[in-house]
């Protein structure tokens, strides 16, 4: 997160009305849940919050913003977080990006001249880190990092990766609410 980000995610966090879940599905069907905030956890757990907002400021360190807000939008659509979602997309826009490497970051395989050899190499990083419970992180994915980070860039690179998966975790466990800001 951006500090404009990070406020927005304040500012949000603040604005949203806590209230329990609900089930609506057919009797003894499945349950159908509501897309709403379920609570605010920054202002429930301020120190958390402040950790992670420290822990995003100290990963992306040394990167470059436009990278980083790709890699933030990827693994925000692999953990179907809508609020980083769109606030990555926001923040990559600030940051220089294209309309068309924002819209087709979903299908950046097959869009592949679109983005950089580097790009590529984060991207399938970011996926590999992102999607763990498929298994381990490829060597060869990790070698094709590795040829385009150094070993600082690498290492921050995964820090980026682990701390936009426990910010998704956040925002889709409390079903933060997407397009306030």
């Amino acid at each position: 997160m951006t500090t404009t980000s990070t406020a927005r995610t304040a500012a949000q966090n603040t604005e949203q009305t806590a209230s329990p879940a609900t089930a609506s599905g057919a009797a003894g069907g499945g349950a159908a849940h509501r897309h709403g905030p379920r609570l605010h956890w920054a202002k429930l757990a301020p120190e958390v919050y402040q950790a992670m907002v420290a822990l995003d400021a100290a990963a992306k360190r040394g990167l470059d913003p436009a990278l980083v807000e790709l890699v933030k939008i990827r693994a925000s659509q692999l953990n179907h977080c809508a609020f980083c979602i769109d606030m990555h997309i926001k923040d990559a826009r600030k940051a220089g990006e294209t309309e068309q490497r924002i819209y087709l970051l979903n299908a950046w395989e097959e869009a592949a001249a679109h983005y950089t050899d580097k790009e590529r190499a984060a991207l399938a990083l970011t996926e590999a880190i992102t999607l763990l419970t498929e298994g381990f992180v490829p060597d060869a994915v990790h070698d094709h990092a590795a040829a385009h980070f150094d070993d600082t860039e690498l290492a921050q690179l995964i820090a980026l990766i682990t701390t936009i998966n426990a910010w998704n975790r956040f925002g889709v466990a409390t079903r933060m609410t997407p397009g306030r800001a």
